[in-house]
């Protein structure tokens, strides 16, 4: 089973052993809880650590790990990706993971006009990285609004766009 980055260090924070990590997954809070064991990878280095304190700090999370008590240990895990398999989904919950909604087509009135390439995440929310026929470039907001039908099914994605938004 194909495993998904959750998580990379960013730097140290302090002098007790605390890191930065930017999550990358949607459930932070199941992903890094205190007593979860993580694995990592730092280019050719593997990591399995144990979160002993995890605490949010301007969007991102504090961490601390069993073992790593001072800045110059943390400093050393700077980079470090954590990677899970993905999490089993309720039925009931609409969401996707990158990886599902990589390599879609995208339908517009019908047409088939490009594939999505990526999914980028911003404090706004996930946008679509979009390579249109033609090899010109789309960001499109994942929104209702502008993509009401994903079907992974058939592997498609369905977009209303507003007047200019593929024009950029």
């Amino acid at each position: 089973m194909e495993e998904l980055l959750i998580g990379k260090v960013i730097k140290s924070h302090g002098i007790r052993g605390e890191v930065v990590v930017d999550p990358t997954t949607d459930e932070p809070g199941r992903r890094f809880a205190v007593g979860t064991v993580v694995h990592g990878t730092q280019g050719p280095k593997e990591h399995e650590l144990r979160i002993d304190a995890v605490r949010p700090h301007k969007g991102r999370l504090l961490i601390m790990f069993e073992g790593i008590t001072d800045r110059t240990t943390a400093d050393s895990l700077r980079g470090t990706h954590f990677f899970a398999p993905p999490l089993e989904n309720d039925d009931d919950e609409e969401g996707f993971y990158d990886h599902e909604l990589e390599g879609l087509a995208v339908i517009h009135d019908g047409q088939r006009i490009g594939e999505v390439t990526g999914v980028m995440h911003g404090p706004a929310g996930e946008i679509l990285e979009v390579e249109l026929s033609g090899g010109k470039q789309a960001l499109i907001p994942f929104v209702h609004a502008i993509v009401p039908d994903v079907n992974l099914d058939e592997q498609t994605i369905t977009i209303t766009p507003p007047d200019g938004l593929l024009d950029l």
